[in-house]
């Protein structure tokens, strides 16, 4: 397989998870509830762990960090808008009534367009993108702790 394809072939299989646990929470009327997105960091951060993992291993001795930092990206990111993109035809076509019952549990008195809340979904798939493919990297990179990186210090 490819290298460049490692994160797209990720980026579908997270967004597949990301879609069955909305959808397993819709069967018992929990998907109203915004606590139960949690697991969608959980599920998200697995399957971007998985995706630089692999990335790494198909990289060899060349894996760069930033290289690695990308794979991440990608992978949430695309992630993030297919997962939107599902979610914006869910609340506008197949649960129009979904947008007032989960306003309703925020007990506002503004008036929430569905253009807001569809971004704000996306927003927090590409924050969480972002701060996870930070995170794993940390612990993915090569370490600079070696005798020939003794040599590059004061």
């Amino acid at each position: 397989m490819k290298k460049s394809s490692i994160p797209i072939l990720y980026g579908v299989y997270v967004a597949i998870g990301l879609i069955a646990y909305f959808l397993l929470l819709s069967l018992f009327g929990l998907h109203k509830y915004p606590a139960f997105s949690v697991l969608n960091m959980a599920i998200t951060g697995a399957g971007m762990f998985l995706a630089i993992k692999r990335f790494r291993a198909e990289a060899g001795t060349k894996f760069k960090y930033q290289k690695g930092f990308m794979a991440g990206l990608v992978t949430g990111f695309i992630a993030t808008v297919i997962f939107t993109s599902f979610f914006a035809i869910y609340t506008t076509e197949l649960n129009p009534g979904f947008k007032e019952e989960l306003i309703t549990m925020w007990e506002t008195d503004y008036y929430v367009p569905i253009g807001m809340l569809i971004f704000t979904v996306a927003l927090m798939g590409f924050a969480t993108t972002f701060v996870l493919s930070l995170a794993f990297m940390q612990l993915l990179k090569d370490s600079w702790n070696t005798k020939d990186a003794a040599k590059h210090t004061y």
